[in-house]
């Protein structure tokens, strides 16, 4: 099932980020009573009734012309555009304003579904203020407050109402489904097309060709696979969105769908800050990793540039020690095919099982060769050890207390399980549970 991504748009100084940070559940958006203060939008994940969906903050769209006023009302627009539904959110102690009207003309272009939500309504007894809000022609309102967290739960059971119960895309499980992450203009489009033989996505050396995720099947060696490339930077008129904050949104969108990502890194340029942010959002989900370092033809090299390269990338990404590295050339196809034989990979060992008895066996040897760890005179004791689940690897250690496993030990074990079983190219977790 797809996560639908929900945003909250409307005017400026409307309580929109207090709703926001009561669904997400953290103080993420900043609130203050001077219109404007949440001038990008700011994404979080929230949960209702067991279902996850992507929440964003928008800037208020005002009338105007003032540089930040034209700002804020292309981030909503931005937001529009991502949100498979909207909350357009409305003042009911001040009625109706030239701007609401402004917003729910923007909203009615947008053929997107629409749920109208009439904040600071705070009892029972105000309720009445509501009723002007249906001549904007979005249905019934739903009366909240944002101060006292009121209503919530009707509004929220509305937008899964109109939200797509399923994702688009639905493919056997035996396909591999890969996507291509990374910031713009390291060569995630050249690659699809190098992959796929053909010119399948826009080209260009110009950051943000690519608008949208495109998904394309194809067959190689009898192996199924989709690629999924992602979006990068969209530009409206003169006014460019934040490379990384666009990024973002996209790429966990390209990335939940995928058994595979690779982290596509320009070997021209070298790593930045940003690879690393956008790398962890695919380990954090759990998902099998290549790094891809493309434009490999276009770097100076000798015999000790590709090592010296690669020791880079195991120095910057810690996080991702498991993760094989291919170096290659979208735009020549020097090394290319070397890359779906490691896609394939990774993906057999993301789905891998191990037996509870050989499992057990590696546990106690590990046991065995770097005794458990003692804690104010009480010593770890590890009963037995069983995999729960697959994409990721999961492994769960029945012990007589959970915090006794600290975090170096259990990195202890997980290299012991990384020797005895072939983990390559996926993260695999550790869970402790006190034994009944």
């Amino acid at each position: 099932m797809g996560i639908p991504v929900v945003a909250i748009v409307g005017r400026p100084n409307i309580g929109k980020s207090t709703i926001f940070n009561r669904i997400i559940g953290d103080r993420v958006s900043i609130v203050d009573d001077k219109p404007g203060v949440t001038r990008d939008r700011i994404y979080g994940t929230g949960e209702w009734l067991n279902r996850k969906f992507h929440l964003i903050d928008t800037g208020g769209i005002e009338v105007g012309d003032e540089p930040l006023l034209v700002q804020m009302r292309h981030q909503a627009e931005l937001a529009i555009d991502e949100a498979d539904v909207i909350i357009f959110m409305v003042n009911g102690r001040e009625g109706i304003t030239a701007a609401d009207e402004e917003v729910a003309n923007l909203l009615f272009r947008s053929n997107k579904p629409i749920v109208l939500a009439v904040n600071k309504v705070d009892n029972f007894e105000m309720r009445d203020l509501m009723y002007e809000f249906y001549s904007l022609g979005f249905g019934d309102p739903f009366p909240i407050s944002g101060t006292h967290g009121l209503g919530l739960g009707d509004l929220l059971d509305q937008v899964f109402e109109l939200a797509p119960e399923k994702d688009e895309y639905e493919y056997n499980e035996d396909v591999i489904q890969f996507s291509l992450i990374g910031r713009p203009n390291v060569g995630k489009s050249s690659l699809t097309n190098s992959i796929l033989g053909e010119e399948r996505v826009i080209v260009s050396n110009i950051a943000g060709t690519t608008r949208d995720a495109i998904d394309t099947p194809f067959t190689r060696d009898g192996q199924e696979y989709v690629i999924i490339d992602t979006a990068g930077m969209r530009k409206r008129g003169k006014v460019y969105e934040s490379t990384e904050r666009y990024s973002v949104m996209r790429a966990q969108k390209a990335i939940e769908r995928s058994n595979v990502v690779l982290v596509v890194l320009d070997g021209e340029e070298g790593i930045i800050e940003q690879d690393k942010r956008v790398a962890g959002l695919a380990h954090e989900a759990g998902k099998a990793i290549v790094i891809v370092v493309n434009k490999w033809d276009a770097v100076e090299k000798d015999d000790k540039t590709m090592k010296k390269m690669e020791e880079k990338i195991r120095q910057e990404f810690l996080f991702l020690d498991y993760a094989p590295v291919v170096f290659l050339s979208a735009l020549t196809s020097k090394r290319l095919q070397t890359l779906l034989p490691v896609i394939k990979q990774v993906a057999e060992t993301h789905r891998r099982r191990i037996s509870t008895s050989v499992l057990n066996d590696v546990i106690v040897d590990a046991v065995a060769m770097n005794p458990t760890p003692t804690d104010k005179g009480q010593r770890l004791k590890i009963n037995y050890a069983t995999q729960v689940a697959i994409e990721p690897p999961t492994f769960v250690l029945f012990v007589n207390d959970p915090e006794l496993l600290h975090f170096s030990y259990k990195r202890y074990l997980e290299n012991q399980i990384r020797k005895a079983f072939d983990f390559t190219g996926t993260p695999i977790h550790i869970v402790a549970r006190q034994k009944n």
